[in-house]
């Protein structure tokens, strides 16, 4: 009884809902602007909130949370400049859809196939928390490099046409992730010697400049093309499309709950792996992957939602946070006097179940507010290209100026927006680019843990994967995704098929 009073909580009191309401309505505004993340919004709210009781103070955070991460999706799918990480994937078939005049149709598919993520990864906190959290913790630094690896060979999900100008574009996006200091030796990497490079390049400059200034550039070929109409009169996707798309967002959200229950994952990583899943298992899509398909669309945002709860497993079961937003909510909790982790769970429940029924709460907000202002929103497609470039690169400059508040991510958004613009046009794809970046700090800082935990001998590392059923499943699972990429996979599955059609006949 008293559980179901802690998770009844938030329903029952007025100021409570109020904040989780307003929280989450910013946190969709936050996220959709480029630069300005859900994890500053939440750290610049604890200083307002520290004087107060602790529930209202967390049902703050976690509006702006699981608004946030849907926000994203928004200018992603509008103006082709994602308002977060986690929104990079849904960029490649959400802006597709809005050239084709169905912006509307993309952000209510968005926001329901959102709601749906967010409610399974809550569903998992709450009945499985600590089950998840036992899987989490089995994980070793070995696991987290074959993870990145697995994350790297998206690449082939991400290529477009050309495999080989998008390992190109991965790599590149490594060298870019690893610019800066070493945090393990302190010592410059692809510094040379220059102060400007000491602190690396921000990854949201990077982000901003591949996505957004390239597309401004390519635009103005297009100055007199006439403005897009937009298709609005189904906003709210009919049941008959939400069921034939569920059992593909039931796999996406698996997958999202399980990569953000991860510490140093999140969403941006579990929606990218979605990404690739949908496109691996769709056999029939709607249209072409990156040309609109309404999978690519349900997989990354499945996916970065269900991360929401999967993030608060290990901070709530262990005191670990799975993201840099849970990260600050346990300095938040412990500013209250609150200890995150086992003992929580065992002296205060309520604790717990009260972020769950926030999160509940929180969600249903997302889907009420990520269904209205879609009409007003999409006019910003349909604006005059001479009025809508200012606005992408203004949006653009605001965006990488607020990450440090500093021109020099400015400078480097410009500089890899002109550099985005060339790689389009010859044909060099920009997810790749931006993977590399993602993965290039999880691939380095664990590959060097596993490799100093076993002596730095090769062979004890490699013994580590064969004899650790874990580890040996996900160096399986990359070795079979490599070689479905090579062009050997490509003959056997191509003299497979015909024998298959000839078997069903």
């Amino acid at each position: 009884m008293e559980t179901l009073s802690a998770f009844l909580t938030v329903f029952a009191n007025p100021e409570l809902l109020l904040l989780v309401g307003l929280g989450t309505f910013a946190g969709v505004y936050i996220g959709a602007i480029p630069g300005l993340s859900v994890t500053m919004a939440v750290s610049i709210l604890i200083s307002f909130t520290f004087s107060w009781d602790v529930y209202p103070a967390i049902a703050l955070m976690i509006g702006i949370f699981m608004g946030g991460v849907y926000g994203g999706s928004r200018t992603a799918i509008l103006l082709n400049i994602p308002g977060a990480p986690s929104a990079i994937a849904t960029a490649m078939d959400g802006y597709p859809m809005a050239q084709r005049g169905e912006a509307g149709e993309a952000i209510g598919v968005s926001t329901v196939m959102s709601f749906l993520g967010g409610f399974i990864g809550i569903a998992v906190l709450a009945l499985a928390a600590p089950t998840v959290s036992d899987f989490a913790l089995t994980f070793q630094p070995r696991d987290y490099m074959l993870l990145a690896v697995l994350g790297i060979l998206l690449v082939g999900s991400l290529s477009g046409e050309s495999l080989v100008k998008g390992i190109f574009s991965g790599a590149f996006g490594i060298i870019i992730g690893m610019v800066g200091m070493d945090p393990l030796t302190f010592t410059g990497r692809f510094t040379y010697d220059l102060p400007l490079l000491q602190s690396g390049i921000s990854f949201i400059a990077v982000m901003i400049g591949m996505f957004g200034v390239s597309e401004a550039l390519a635009q103005l070929h297009h100055l007199d093309a006439p403005a897009i109409k937009q298709k609005i009169s189904r906003i709210v996707p009919s049941f008959g499309t939400v069921k034939k798309y569920l059992p593909l967002s039931l796999q996406t959200s698996t997958i999202g709950v399980v990569i953000g229950a991860l510490p140093g994952t999140g969403g941006d990583i579990a929606a990218l792996m979605a990404y690739d899943h949908a496109k691996r298992v769709t056999k029939n899509p709607s249209r072409r992957f990156g040309d609109g398909a309404v999978e690519g669309l349900v997989a990354p945002e499945t996916a970065n939602n269900a991360a929401v709860g999967g993030a608060f497993i290990p901070m709530m079961t262990l005191g670990i946070p799975g993201d840099a937003v849970t990260a600050i909510m346990i300095g938040a909790l412990f500013i209250h006097g609150l200890n995150p982790g086992p003992m929580l769970m065992i002296d205060q429940p309520d604790m717990f179940w009260f972020i769950v029924g926030a999160l509940v709460v929180a969600n249903f907000f997302m889907l009420l507010f990520g269904l209205t202002g879609i009409k007003l929103f999409t006019k910003i497609v349909e604006m005059p290209r001479a009025v809508l470039i200012p606005l992408i690169m203004l949006l653009s400059i605001v965006g990488a100026y607020a990450v440090n508040n500093s021109i020099t991510d400015v400078y480097w958004m410009l500089a890899f927006g002109v550099l985005g613009y060339f790689m389009r046009a010859y044909g060099y794809p920009l997810g790749p680019v931006i993977l590399g970046v993602i993965l290039s700090r999880l691939l380095d800082d664990n590959w060097r843990r596993a490799i100093i935990s076993e002596r730095e001998d090769l062979g004890r590392f490699f013994h580590g994967i064969v004899t650790s059923p874990l580890s040996l499943i996900l160096f399986l699972a990359v070795v079979f995704i490599f070689f479905s990429q090579t062009p050997l996979w490509r003959k056997l599955k191509a003299r497979m098929m015909p024998a298959r059609k000839e078997e069903a006949e």
